[in-house]
């Protein structure tokens, strides 16, 4: 197993330095001026005035750093849009809100949590690691800063999905693995559902990044969404039955 996980960690990462300097603030450091005051948008609308007369859909909430952000892409490319679509299609009636910050590390995902979960959220996808990887932060970092944000979710009884992250191949045998096993154990510790990586199919296959080797192209968010939505379908299914769901889309 583990020479898959070694296999599989992203390839690209060897250019760490030019990510880090691509992705946004360093470590530590809060969002750009006025970034951090601003509350995350719902995903494909951009100060898009609500309609009068309706009433606010529950929230799912997409917290993460740059790939979540969709760096490169425009809004309606960014995977947590192409969810918004599939919900959509599926009869689910959440709203999508996009909690991406270039450049954050799980330290500053947990910074911003509680600006991140205003409102009625039901549901927070975490994908956070990435920028923590190529800083060769420790691992028990990582491992806290989740389970905070796991735990502040669920004390508000949030449902959690926790994607996961590796380490560049490049940083050697013993801190990839570690790396890795920082998610499934979170996820067996808080019964969290749990999407193995969050770029797999995408890492390291150039036509599918950008020209960083890093961020997805369009058609490569297109499969990260189809990672999420492998694992959100299945616990939208439990949490919400079809009798209670909209008319979506057969087939989706």
């Amino acid at each position: 197993m583990c020479k898959r996980l070694v296999a599989s960690a992203l390839g690209a990462y060897a250019v760490a330095a030019s990510l880090v300097a691509g992705c946004g603030p360093a470590a530590g450091a809060p969002p750009a001026a006025g970034a951090a005051r601003e509350r995350p948008s719902a995903a494909g609308a951009v100060a898009a005035p609500a309609a009068r007369n309706v009433a606010p859909r529950p929230r799912l909430v997409v917290l993460g750093d740059s790939l979540t952000a969709g760096l490169g892409l425009s809004v309606d490319e960014a995977y947590p849009s192409l969810l918004q679509q599939r919900l959509d299609a599926n009869g689910f009636n959440y709203e999508v809100v996009n909690a991406g910050v270039s450049g954050d590390t799980s330290a500053g995902g947990l910074s911003r949590l509680d600006w991140a979960l205003d409102g009625d959220v039901r549901v927070l996808i975490v994908a956070l690691g990435g920028n923590d990887a190529l800083r060769a932060l420790p691992t028990d970092q990582l491992s806290q800063n989740l389970s905070r944000i796991i735990e502040r979710a669920q004390s508000r009884h949030i449902a959690v999905v926790l994607a996961g992250m590796d380490a560049p191949r490049n940083f050697g045998r013993d801190y990839i693995v570690a790396f890795h096993e920082v998610y499934p154990a979170l996820a067996r510790q808080y019964h969290v559902a749990l999407v193995p990586f969050l770029l797999e199919g995408v890492a390291a296959h150039p036509s599918l990044n950008q020209r960083d080797g890093i961020h997805p192209t369009s058609e490569g968010a297109r499969i990260v969404a189809d990672n999420v939505w492998t694992v959100l379908k299945p616990l939208l299914e439990a949490q919400q039955p079809r009798s209670t769901r909209k008319e979506g889309l057969a087939g989706s």
